[in-house]
């Protein structure tokens, strides 16, 4: 099995309750394949659209979405994707990985 990738580009913060993850993708580069193992919140701080790539036989779907700045949303925990800055500026996003 191939191994997969971190959920963000480095880790801002951690403590008991949540991991803090920083997404930092200049424009046309993406995340390796990573797992959600935890439920989160994002806020988007700069960029304009976000593909979200499923691994091949997961039941998840394809996803490209416009995004604007201060543009926040949550997901549960278990898809394995990677995401792809598919716009036209760099993609900066906050997300916050709600611990169990």
């Amino acid at each position: 099995m191939k191994q997969l990738g971190e959920v963000g580009s480095s880790v801002l913060f951690e403590n008991d309750l949540v991991r803090i993850w920083e997404i930092d993708l200049p424009r046309g580069e993406e995340l390796p394949m990573h797992h959600h193992d935890l439920d989160y919140a994002a806020v988007v701080i700069e960029g304009d659209r976000i593909a979200g790539i499923p691994a091949v036989g997961s039941s998840g779907r394809h996803v490209e979405a416009d995004v604007t700045r201060q543009q926040m949303f949550s997901l549960k925990r278990g898809s394995t994707e990677r995401a792809v800055n598919i716009g036209t500026k760099r993609y900066y996003e906050i997300q916050i990985e709600l611990k169990d």
